[in-house]
Parts: C-alpha cells; sequence; structure tokens
C-alpha cells in the first residue's frame, strides 16, 4: 500500500482512511454530507496525489497523442488543457484523461490512479512516433482546491490573478512559496476552483500554506466520499463505473470528445462506423420519482418488468437531496422524461430520465 506525501496530514486530521487504487487514501473527514457542502458553498481541498502523470515530449509528441486519444490534441495552444479519452481497439475505453500543453513539444498526461500501469503500458506499445515519455507518478503530488470561494482564498499566495485563468487553462506560475507549480483551472466538483500540481518534496509546504491562506474562508479538507458526491451531481463519469472497458464513448455521452474528421486514431473506423448506424445503449441520467437510493450494478427496468439496461453511479444528492444516478439503457428508453425502474430490494422503483448536471445551483 502506498502513501501520499500528504497521509501522515490526514491522519492526523482524523480522516478515515481506506486503500484506494493501492494507495492509502482518506475517503472522508467530518462527514460527507458537510464536506460536500463546504466545497458547494466555500472551498475546500482535495488530496489526488494520487492520481498518474505521465509527461510526452519531442518533435512527434502530438502524433503520438493524436493516435492513443479521442479528441483533437492539436487544438491545444500552451496553457491549455483538454478532456479526452483513450479508445482501447475493441470499442471501449482504456481511461479517461486530461492532456496539459506545457511547451511547444511538450505535453502533460494525467490519468486515473487505479489505471496509471495499464495506461503508460498502452501508450507506450502504441509509440512508434518515438516520443519521449517519463512516467512523473511517483514524484508529483496533486491538491484540488474547490468551490466558489477558491480563487479569492488562495490569490494571497501567488503573483498571478487567479481569476483570469479561464476554465481548462493553467498557468506555471509561484505558489505557497513554490517557484514553477502547475496552476490549473480544473476540477471534479463543478464548484470552480484549481489543481495544484507540485512535487512530493514540496507539496507539504503547500498544504499548510493553503490551510493558512483559506482559514479566515473556513476552508476544510474534504475526503474521497464527498469527491464522488459531488463528480456525481454533475455527471462527470468515473471510470471503472461509468465507462470502461467495454463501453464506448458514443454510448457514454462522450460524443463531444470524439473528433472522428481530426484524423487516424485508435478505434476511429468502428467509432465512424457506430455513429452512423447508431449506438444500441446510451448512458442517461436519472432521478428516482419513488424512495430508494441507487446504487452501482442495480438492474434497470421497463414498466413490464424487463431489464433494459444498469445503474452504473447511483446516491442521494446532498445539494439537492434527491435520488439520482447515472444508467446505461437501451436506445428507446435514453429520451428525456422517459419513465423507468431501478431495481432496489427485487422491487422496481419508479424514476425518470432527466438532463445533466442534477446540481442547480
Amino acid at each position: 500500500m502506498k502513501n501520499t506525501a500528504l497521509s501522515h496530514k490526514h491522519e492526523a486530521l482524523g480522516a478515515k482512511m481506506v486503500p484506494f487504487a493501492g494507495y492509502n487514501m482518506p475517503v472522508q473527514y467530518e462527514g460527507i454530507n458537510s464536506e460536500h457542502q463546504t466545497v458547494r458553498e466555500g472551498v475546500g481541498v482535495f488530496d489526488v496525489s494520487h492520481m498518474g502523470e505521465f509527461l510526452v515530449s519531442g518533435p512527434n509528441a502530438l502524433a503520438l497523442i493524436q493516435f492513443v486519444t479521442s479528441n483533437d490534441a492539436s487544438t491545444l495552444t500552451i496553457g491549455r488543457a483538454q478532456y479526452s479519452c483513450m479508445p482501447n481497439g475493441k470499442g471501449g475505453i482504456v481511461d479517461d484523461l486530461i492532456v496539459y500543453r506545457i511547451k511547444e513539444e511538450e505535453y502533460l498526461l494525467v490519468v486515473n490512479a487505479s489505471n496509471i500501469e495499464k495506461d503508460w503500458n498502452w501508450i507506450s506499445g502504441h509509440n512508434s512516433f518515438g516520443a519521449t515519455m517519463r512516467n512523473l507518478s511517483d514524484e508529483y503530488s496533486l491538491l484540488a482546491i474547490q468551490g466558489p470561494k477558491a480563487v479569492e482564498a488562495m490569490q494571497s499566495l501567488t503573483s498571478i490573478d487567479l481569476s483570469a485563468i479561464p476554465y481548462y487553462h493553467f498557468e506555471v506560475a509561484d505558489f505557497a512559496g513554490i517557484p514553477h507549480a502547475i496552476i490549473s483551472a480544473t476540477g471534479y466538483t463543478g464548484s470552480g476552483g484549481f489543481e495544484i500540481y507540485c512535487k512530493n518534496s514540496e507539496v507539504e509546504q503547500v498544504w499548510d500554506k493553503v490551510f493558512e491562506a483559506g482559514a479566515a474562508f473556513g476552508i476544510k479538507p474534504i475526503g474521497l466520499a464527498a469527491r464522488d458526491t459531488l463528480r456525481l451531481e454533475m455527471g462527470f463519469c468515473l471510470y471503472g463505473n461509468d465507462i470502461d472497458d467495454t463501453t464506448s464513448p458514443l454510448e457514454a455521452g462522450l460524443g463531444w470528445i470524439t473528433k472522428l474528421g481530426k484524423g487516424d486514431f485508435i478505434d476511429r473506423d468502428f467509432l465512424t462506423k457506430q455513429k452512423e448506424a447508431g449506438v444500441t445503449r446510451k448512458l442517461v441520467a436519472f432521478e428516482l420519482i419513488d424512495r430508494g437510493i441507487p446504487r452501482h450494478d442495480y438492474p434497470v427496468l421497463n414498466a413490464e418488468g424487463a431489464v433494459i439496461g444498469k445503474v452504473t453511479s447511483g446516491t442521494m444528492s446532498p445539494s439537492m437531496k434527491i435520488a439520482c444516478g447515472l444508467a446505461y439503457v437501451e436506445t428507446a428508453y435514453s429520451a428525456l422524461d422517459s419513465e423507468i425502474y431501478v431495481e432496489i430490494r427485487d422491487k422496481g422503483v419508479k424514476a425518470k430520465v432527466v438532463k445533466l448536471p442534477f446540481y442547480k445551483k
């Protein structure tokens, strides 16, 4: 079991620690609902240093990234980030990721913790382009400082104007006394804020200064459980739940990051044909009308009781106080307001297909 550079900090704060993707991680501190509301209304900090970071560089770095990812990385300028996924050559997804353009010929790929080895092997295995690859995952830490008060709370820690960084853009600048941190206007919560990338040797100083600067704003540490409820309220996909090796990006509603016209990439032909033919199932958002809480892998039924799909993520939304989730259903049941039933304890609980996000400010 690996620790992050901050595991001792979480333990000292009384966090409940659990194994996650081979790391000892804080799942919650004072409680999911209060941590969730801290991020929705104020500012909270997640240690997500378990995430993987690959540096891809050289004259053919872009060619490799274009081949293994679905989005069009050629549109990236220096200082911009892009959400993307890696098709697996069999109609599924290896992982979803964020691609950062750091320099003219240098890109940072940020991947899910549980997929670091798999992703590294996959990208390396397709690197016939001669791009230089470095796995920085064990050297770098990542803090997500999220919430509507994040900009104001953190401004004293840097010389750059945080409010001037647009969504999915980043700066390499001083932060919390560290000369070169990546300050990225990204996150997995839907409440704004930043993700800060720095070296493991620097992160304890950053953590301490973030909490000093944020004290007047009621800053709190946030665990992985609230990270999950926050992302689900936005309808953001979680790899291993809503997308995996068997789901295509088109089925998952990720057509917007699948650029079929950019040139050759893995599964381009398959995805082009799938788009022309139409998908047979779709990932939909739903809210329960009757009482219950939907959970991962619960069957989804039609009015006659036939199985038409399954729940991939579900929760009781802390912000909206509604039971909601994501599910793959047969395309015939994917239209807004379609009536579906989630099987909970052998009973079909009525639900309806709704538009994302669940969270309405």
